[in-house]
């Protein structure tokens, strides 16, 4: 039997319409189901090999990725015995903290120098000023008198976890700083704003600091190695880079000052 059709045709009258329209619904059902994509950027990421420093490397055994900051390098093998790793991972840690507070008072200081704000010395002859208040053997004293005790604490806190937040062990101030775990204190002093109170859990924020930290002993390695070469501050040397930038570059300082 011929069918006749025409333009005013409505098209469900169509005889292949119903498996079109059941055909397009399946496919809009499955483009607008989130759980299958879900499910499948989920399989995609786990399948994802782990990250490490050097694409394609294997990671050694001792660094399975559980630390923050883990991207396989230990090209030395100097983490392979476990008593040691946990030692260094402190140190950077560490280490890490001093290199931001570092930057960022030599930063600041020498912007307020520059700009004239302040008379402050360049940064590497801080140590050479005359303080009023006092000499420079008596305030050196009293910083290896703190830092001494501040170390020796934190030393005791690595030894025997959780022996320093005991009651008796700082003058009865031991809830004002209300250590967290070793290497992360915390209390109203050193944690105002109550950030990763939950620091076993806290791995993005430990993983942000451990980054930001690294990056700031490169920044201070290179602040060490631009004041030996051109003896100025690092605002000195950027505001002379952007007065000439095509000119004014670290290819052209290093073979000016070479012999």
């Amino acid at each position: 039997m011929a069918v006749s059709l025409s333009a005013a045709t409505p098209f469900h009258l169509l005889p292949s319409s119903s498996l079109y329209s059941s055909s397009l619904s399946s496919k809009q059902h499955l483009l607008r189901s989130p759980s299958r994509r879900t499910v499948t950027a989920q399989a995609q990421s786990q399948s994802q090999p782990r990250q490490t420093w050097l694409p394609g490397l294997d990671p050694p055994p001792h660094l399975d990725g559980t630390l923050a900051g883990d991207f396989g390098f230990d090209p030395l093998g100097l983490g392979e015995d476990p008593h040691s790793l946990k030692w260094f991972v402190q140190a950077e840690l560490v280490h890490s903290r001093f290199a931001m507070l570092g930057v960022s008072g030599i930063l600041l200081t020498d912007l307020l120098r520059v700009t004239g704000i302040s008379e402050l010395p360049v940064w590497y002859n801080a140590g050479a000023v005359e303080y009023g208040f006092a000499n420079k053997e008596t305030l050196f004293i009293v910083q290896l008198l703190l830092m001494g005790f501040v170390e020796t604490k934190r030393y005791m806190d690595f030894k025997s976890p959780g022996s320093q937040a005991q009651e008796g062990t700082f003058f009865g101030l031991e809830s004002a700083f209300e250590g967290l775990e070793p290497g992360y204190p915390g209390g109203p002093l050193l944690n105002p704003l109550g950030l990763a109170k939950d620091i076993k859990n806290a791995h993005e924020w430990k993983l942000k600091e451990i980054k930001n930290g690294r990056l700031a002993m490169v920044a201070m390695l290179g602040i060490f190695v631009q004041a030996y070469v051109t003896q100025t501050g690092p605002i000195d040397n950027l505001v002379e880079h952007l007065s000439n930038p095509w000119h004014n570059t670290i290819i052209h300082t290093l073979s000016s000052s070479s012999p």
